[in-house]
């Protein structure tokens, strides 16, 4: 009825949106339901900043739904959702919140004036100066010069009002205005923040996320609020504090950690969003096909992982939803449950429907066929007598077809002696004390289809003849639903009822016979003119040849009659696939062994997918053939099948599923079929998977040669190959051969890829060549003890011969391996030593063709010390240091030598130089009065000597006649008189819940702590116990009651005086709820 409508709402004022329902066609109560963005429930967060209110009106019964938010902060702007279910039914609309800051109100003093004798702050605003004349009013904005407006802008808006009265400025505002317009607004530099939090952050559902801020002041506290409420440490929030980086850790996320969050350090706050994202949703039960005839109803259900999630629902690309579906489609939400509901399908029905998750998508096929009604029974003409009774009788396939009754054409109205009746698929037209003016044609038209049964009636005149005579009797069978041969047909388990008329004068004896038996299980009921024939639940033994006499004095009569007994078919036998393709699948069986007595129409087919309850028809008219093709299926979809056989008696029981099977059609030709190497008697040969494989995957390759002209083609492996590179072996030398391969799965073999020219079966010669990566064409340094690998790849044909040789010599040191393979030879060496440096060549030959390459290996390590480390010369406070190099350079050149330095007091040595490339340096800033040792390290590319060279001799600094003199040590008087630094606070607290004080004092000597309740001295209670950590005082109370409420003090005294503080404790009891109720 009313929708709430987006506002701005001003900061720290209360909004309040209304939303009313009308309930007067809804069964139960409608569920109204706030949302925050995405997710955020409201419901959740109903407190002191969200209240909900909810008001029914009887009369109109209309339900008024109010959301208000008390004192608006920044966090609460954003998008809103208001959501109201009932039943099946639902609806939603969506809001937006805009938060702005409060306006500043700037006064003209020269117009306003208070009321009262209490200054400015006092009195009621009079307004009556508006009405005086303005002559003298002068317009000064338009004289102020540039002065006025850097004061304004440099001074804070409290002060614009007695800038204005010192100015003599009487349009402020207007000033302002010119003034905002003029400066630019630049950013505010926070002093509390280094760093501050991202304006927005998303987290999976169920992961954690870090928000982090980094503050000026290491030392500073930091609090951090969730939707303006202060957050405590928990398991959840954990709080970390790492020098100036400050982090809220909030583990497992869930959709009530979607909020707005604030890091607020002294007056300063850092906002942003947490946004948590749902896991996709994911389809558990897919959809099912659906095969139904026009005006039935159709359901389409999908089952997806989460309750609550979004279903999407499309038919052939065109999403289905509330405004565009209208009453044709419907759509029901029962937990995981989605269902689609076609009402009364048509043929515009058919399509293909998707369901659509964030995480997935099923989809199916609808089929409608035309309603077609089959005539079971028709009636028949009837001939009555007078005062008799006429019964038509139908029967049709749909038990909820109507129709209207017909005479000559003219509709049957019913009355106390015409009755029309309907009952299950029967459809009956009794006539009581038949007339003559009965007779006609009589019709039944079925409600809306092209169809219609007719019979006749007729009359029988009856004249009564007054001279009694004797005639011989006579039987009178009616041929109606007999054949020529007297045979009647009865469906199996169906009552047989023939009425057989008799005349003869005197009444003649009737006697009913089976084959050379009594009655068997026939029932006879005779009477003057009629002697009716039944069998109760006909059974297969009830057939057989039935004989009925009748005798008077005048003579007798005989008739015979065959009784055959129809019932409906086995089901068929051995339901098999034989076939599969991309979509369609072949189903053969085998014809039933009993066709009921009379033959077989046809079969109707049913497939469903593996693991569904639901069948799906596969055709509505009837299958003569034991073969069938069924269409549009799924790849990669198993599917079972059950066929029907059908007769004219009706459709036998389902036949036993068939196996499983998948719709799956082979994959496409390999691709870019490739020659990789021919040999005298073999050729490789190398290609790509095909770009079409399909749900059955590659079970491998088969790979076929022949010689060039022949069409014999013959297969080179017995196993399909898996990998997509295969030699052929066994060729003819020198023969032109043609290959192609084909690749091969489940459903079969795909089209085979060919070569598109023959190869010729000889092996090519080819000149040895080396090719040396790029990294090997240097010279290779390693290090003493590591590991030496080298590769070098070459070509040639045939496989060439290759050498080592070091240094012009063939290699033959056994700590150097080498591998040749076809391709190319390694050399590699397990432990690096010195000794392996040089020049290796490694030289190919092919016949008399020869290739080489050359690799410098250079073996280093760290070199030893500087020799001969001495101190030249002293001077001030200067050393001059000389050396040697090292007599082992480590096989490498010396890149500079590292100096350190260390007093012969403390041992303790320092670096003074680096790096330093001449044998020799200055160390100077040498302490007076200290003397001095040096040592030096060598260094190449390996690094530092591990030993140092160490001075001969050292560095003696001497003083210069310099002299200090300390002052007196004075020690400083800590002793102090108690002092409390943090006083008692007054508590409230629950009963029954621990709970403690404590305040802070210092003094020395230390003083002696007293704790007092009500002016009482508290001894050795087990109810408190106290505490005294480096002057924090606790006192700790154990489930206090209500008489532990009073006046606590705490007293410490020493030598030097003494001091107390005090607080009051206030101790609630709660009261039960079953306490309360008897109260």
């Amino acid at each position: 009825v009313e929708r709430p409508q987006s506002a701005t709402a001003t900061k720290g004022k209360d909004i309040t949106f209304v939303a009313k329902v009308d309930s007067s066609n809804m069964a139960k109560k409608p569920t109204m339901k706030w949302v925050k963005g995405k997710w955020l429930d409201l419901g959740s967060k109903a407190g002191k900043h969200v209240q909900f209110k909810e008001v029914y009106d009887r009369n109109t019964k209309i339900y008024t739904y109010e959301m208000s938010i008390i004192k608006v902060v920044d966090g609460d702007a954003g998008g809103y959702r208001c959501e109201v279910t009932a039943k099946d039914k639902s609806d939603s609309c969506t809001f937006e919140v805009s938060v702005e800051a409060p306006a500043c109100i700037s006064l003209d003093v020269y117009s306003l004036h208070f009321s009262g004798d209490a200054g400015e702050d006092a009195g009621e605003l009079d307004f009556s100066a508006l009405l005086k004349k303005r002559e003298k009013k002068q317009k000064v904005v338009e004289e102020v010069e540039v002065d006025v407006f850097v004061i304004l802008k440099d001074a804070k808006p409290c002060d614009y009002e007695r800038i204005a009265f010192e100015y003599g400025i009487t349009d402020l505002r207007g000033l302002l205005k010119r003034l905002k317009k003029m400066k630019k607004v630049e950013p505010k530099k926070s002093d509390a923040f280094l760093r501050k939090l991202d304006a927005a952050y998303s987290v999976d559902k169920g992961k954690k996320i870090h928000l982090s801020v980094e503050v000026a002041d290491p030392n500073i506290p930091v609090r951090w609020l969730k939707n303006g409420q202060e957050i405590k440490p928990s398991a959840k929030y954990v709080f970390e504090s790492v020098g100036n980086k400050r982090t809220l850790t909030i583990n497992k996320c869930n959709q009530s950690d979607d909020a707005a969050y604030e890091c607020v350090v002294g007056e300063e706050k850092s906002f942003t969003e947490v946004f948590v994202k749902e896991p996709p949703v994911t389809i558990t039960k897919p959809l099912d096909d659906a095969h139904t005839v026009a005006g039935q109803k159709v359901e389409f259900e999908v089952e997806v992982s989460e309750e609550g999630a979004n279903v999407k629902w499309m038919k052939d690309g065109v999403e289905l939803n509330k405004e565009t579906a209208g009453s044709r489609y419907r759509f029901k939400k029962d937990g995981k449950r989605h269902i689609l509901i076609v009402n009364e399908a048509t043929k515009d029905d058919i399509g293909t429907y998707h369901a659509l998750t964030n995480g997935g998508e099923s989809k199916a096929e609808l089929e409608v066929e035309d309603k077609e009604l089959e005539v079971l029974q028709s009636i028949a003409d009837l001939t009555v007598k007078a005062a008799e009774q006429a019964v038509f009788k139908c029967e049709v396939s749909d038990e909820n077809a109507t129709g209207k009754w017909l005479k000559d054409g003219v509709e049957v109205q019913p009355s106390d002696r015409v009755k029309i009746t309907h009952f299950g698929r029967t459809h009956k037209l009794m006539i009581d004390d038949v007339a003559p003016s009965d007779a006609g044609d009589y019709s039944f038209v079925p409600d809306g289809y092209a169809l219609s049964l007719s019979a006749k009636l007729n009359f029988l005149e009856i004249k009564i003849a007054y001279v009694p005579r004797e005639d011989p009797p006579k039987i009178h069978l009616d041929a109606s639903g007999r054949g020529s041969d007297n045979t009647i047909t009865v469906v199996a388990g169906n009552k047989l009822s023939l009425d057989v008329e008799i005349t003869g004068e005197p009444a003649p004896t009737v006697c009913w016979r089976k084959g050379n038996q009594g009655e068997g299980r026939v029932r006879v009921e005779s009477n003057k003119s009629l002697s009716s024939f039944i069998i109760e639940g006909a059974e297969r033994g009830d057939e057989g040849l039935y004989s009925i006499s009748v005798t008077n004095p005048a003579g007798e009569d005989t008739a015979e009659l065959t009784v055959k007994i129809v019932d409906v078919p086995n089901p068929p036998e051995n339901v098999r696939c034989t076939s599969v393709g991309e979509y369609s699948g072949t189903i053969t069986w085998d014809p039933p062994a009993f066709d009921g007595g009379v033959p077989i129409k046809g079969y109707l087919m049913e497939r469903r997918k593996v693991g569904s309850p639901r069948w799906t028809k596969l055709n509505f008219d009837v299958h003569e053939s034991t073969t069938y093709e069924a269409k549009r299926m799924i790849e990669g979809v198993l599917y079972e099948m059950r066929v029907f056989t059908v007769n004219g008696v009706g459709v036998s029981q389902p036949s036993a599923t068939s196996q499983p099977f998948m719709p799956i059609a082979p994959t496409g030709e390999p691709t870019r079929l490739t020659v990789d190497d021919v040999t005298d008697t073999t050729c490789a040969l190398k290609w790509r998977p095909p770009e079409k494989i399909g749900a059955g995957g590659i079970d491998g390759y088969i790979i076929e040669y022949c010689k060039e002209g022949s069409d014999q083609w013959a297969q080179a492996n017995e196993e399909p190959v898996g990998k997509n590179q295969y030699r052929v072996k066994g060729l003819p030398l020198g023969e032109r051969m043609l290959f192609r391969v084909t690749a091969v799965n489940i459903a079969g073999r795909s089209p085979p890829a060919t070569l598109s020219q023959a190869v010729t079966i000889r092996e090519v010669v080819e000149n040895p060549k080396i090719r040396v990566p790029r990294h090997l064409r240097s010279k290779l340094i390693a290090r003493v003890g590591e590991k030496v690998n080298l590769v070098l790849p070459f070509q040639g044909k045939p496989r060439p011969v290759a050498t080592w040789s070091k240094d012009g010599v063939l290699l033959e040191d056994k700590t150097v391996g080498t591998r040749t393979s076809d391709v190319d030879a390694i050399l590699f060496i397990r432990s690096a030593e010195r000794t392996h440096s040089g020049k290796y060549t490694l030289s190919v030959r092919v016949e008399d063709t020869l290739d080489s390459a050359d690799l410098h290996i250079q073996v280093v390590e760290k070199p030893g010390p500087p020799v001969a480390v001495r101190v030249a010369d002293v001077w001030g406070t200067n050393a001059a240091l000389e050396w040697k190099p090292p007599k082992d350079d480590g096989n490498c050149e010396i890149i500079g030598y590292t100096v350190q330095k260390a007093d012969m007091k403390t041992k303790d040595w320092f670096t003074v130089v680096e790096h330093n490339r001449r044998p020799g340096c200055t160390v100077s800033d040498l302490v007076m009065g200290n003397e001095y040792l040096f040592r030096v390290f060598s260094e190449n590319i390996c690094g530092l000597s591990v030993v140092p060279g160490i001075s001969e001799n050292t560095a003696v600094v001497t003083k210069t006649g310099l002299s200090h003199h300390r002052p007196p040590f004075k020690e400083m008087d800590v002793n102090c008189p108690p002092k409390f630094t943090a006083p008692l606070m007054d508590r409230s607290v629950v009963a029954g819940y621990s709970t403690a004080i404590s305040c802070a004092v210092r003094g020395c000597p230390k003083p002696k702590i007293t704790w007092m309740k009500n002016n009482m001295i508290i001894g050795e209670d087990p109810k408190f116990m106290m505490q005294n950590n480096q002057g924090v005082l606790t006192l700790s109370i154990r489930k206090p009651g209500a008489f532990d409420g009073g006046k606590y003090s705490c007293r410490a005294v020493n030598d030097l005086g003494e001091d107390a503080v005090e607080c009051k404790l206030e101790v609630h009891v709660v009261q039960e709820k079953g306490a309360e109720t008897k109260k």
